[in-house]
């Protein structure tokens, strides 16, 4: 069977399941439910410094986006780091390390921007037993008006600045987790790197408004008719996670990098697909608040099955695989020709392939006599509408076309899509390249 253990920076976890730093995490009870559960790891939910108590709205926290039939796509929060004491937090981290010390236990930090909080907090947090420290830099509500969270993770100089202090000033590993409220995730990565961060992780929640109430026009959550930006988070955006950590991965100032993955996981080809694009971990927080602790069952266990399947003994066998085939847009092979093909033993004769196809896009599905829906490769550009509209899976789908072949829509001969691709003059990117 497949081998799930994770050794990320030193810290060992029986497989790369760890929980977020979120309310899942907020206390010993909880934490001691998802170690018994199986979850390979858990990063605590961020601390901050002793000083003004941090005061937590008594009313809704959470505005969601559903799908058609209900399903959680998207969670927007307005709750800010642990309300509860600091020395609380400690002690509660000091026993679950204790009872569990083959999973990894990380301490979410979040302190004001000054060396001596810094220097103060990070001992207290190792003495916990603690296996690494989390900087989180992504925080985009609440706290960032503070002058933390986001407000540190959008100014690289102020990343590097915080991440060299922790190393000076403490001892276990730095991981320092980035926002995605940025235009380039490169740059914070970059200074993270350069502060000596031994891992970035990401991506924490986006700011966002979910909807607006309107009976009260209030934005939703409505806290006494007013609501703010919260983070979002969930299965929706998991693309935009995906496309950081891809950009991360191959950037060559930050490429090597540890990462761990961090956006809508919620099985375990979520996890595989941040795993191949790097990542040494991943991190969950919406699904286990959706589907509760034990979806870490059959994250595993798919997770298992699908290696076996594959011949990977070991995550090591698949990480980072997928790295190589992101590309910029003018490296992409223009020589390439694929048309859609529709199974018409599947198809349910629906007729959306033909709706959107006919109305958005290339006019290149034809209806015929019984409802029959028939792909004109003549106009056909393969550009997958009509897959992704389709209700039934696999019933359409791409077939490339062999080189040789004519192209019934250009009339030219299909090359070899792999035959000096990098300095073919169909390539808008040949010059860079060269």
């Amino acid at each position: 069977m497949a081998d799930l253990t994770t050794d990320f920076l030193g810290i060992k976890s029986p497989n790369p399941f760890w929980l977020a730093s979120a309310p899942p995490t907020d206390k010993e009870y909880n934490v001691r439910r998802a170690f018994e559960a199986g979850w390979g790891g858990v990063v605590w939910k961020t601390l901050g410094a002793e000083g003004p108590p941090v005061v937590n709205v008594n009313g809704p926290r959470y505005g969601a986006i559903y799908g058609a039939d209900r399903r959680l796509l998207g969670l927007n929060n307005i709750e800010l780091i642990t309300d509860r004491p600091l020395q609380t937090n400690l002690d509660e981290m000091t026993r679950i390390k204790k009872d569990f010390p083959d999973r990894a236990l990380i301490a979410s930090i979040m302190v004001p921007c000054e060396e001596g909080a810094w220097k103060e907090i990070l001992p207290r947090v190792e003495d916990t037993g603690a296996d690494g420290i989390e900087l989180n830099f992504g925080c985009p509500h609440g706290m960032s008006e503070r002058g933390m969270g986001a407000a540190v993770g959008q100014v690289p100089e102020y990343i590097q600045m915080v991440t060299e202090w922790c190393k000076q000033y403490g001892n276990l590993p730095v991981i320092v987790k980035l926002t995605p409220n940025i235009t380039d995730i490169r740059y914070p990565a970059r200074a993270a790197n350069a502060g000596g961060a031994d891992a970035v992780s990401l991506i924490n929640t986006i700011s966002s408004i979910t909807s607006v109430n309107l009976d009260n026009f209030s934005p939703e959550p409505s806290i006494d008719g007013k609501g703010s930006h919260g983070g979002y988070c969930g299965p929706a955006v998991k693309p935009i996670a995906l496309n950081m950590v891809a950009e991360i991965a191959r950037d060559a100032e930050t490429r090597g990098l540890p990462i761990s993955g961090i956006g809508g996981i919620s099985t375990w080809r979520d996890a595989a697909e941040y795993i191949a694009l790097g990542c040494g971990t991943v991190q969950v927080c919406t699904a286990a608040m959706t589907y509760g602790f034990k979806i870490v069952e059959e994250m595993c266990a798919g997770l298992e099955r699908w290696m076996d399947e594959q011949g990977h003994a070991t995550l090591a066998d698949f990480q980072g695989r997928a790295v190589p085939n992101v590309t910029d847009w003018q490296y992409l092979n223009l020589n390439y020709v694929a048309k859609a093909k529709i199974d018409q033993d599947a198809c349910i004769k629906c007729g959306r392939c033909y709706a959107a196809c006919e109305d958005t896009s290339h006019q290149a599905i034809a209806i015929n006599e019984g409802r029959v829906f028939e792909v004109i490769d003549e106009e056909c550009v393969a550009c997958n509408l009509c897959v992704d509209v389709c209700p039934v899976e696999d019933c359409i789908s791409m077939v490339p076309m062999k080189p040789g072949e004519v192209d019934p829509r250009t009339g030219k001969v299909v090359e070899d899509e792999y035959a000096n691709w990098t300095t073919h003059p169909n390539n808008p990117g040949a010059c860079a390249a060269e």
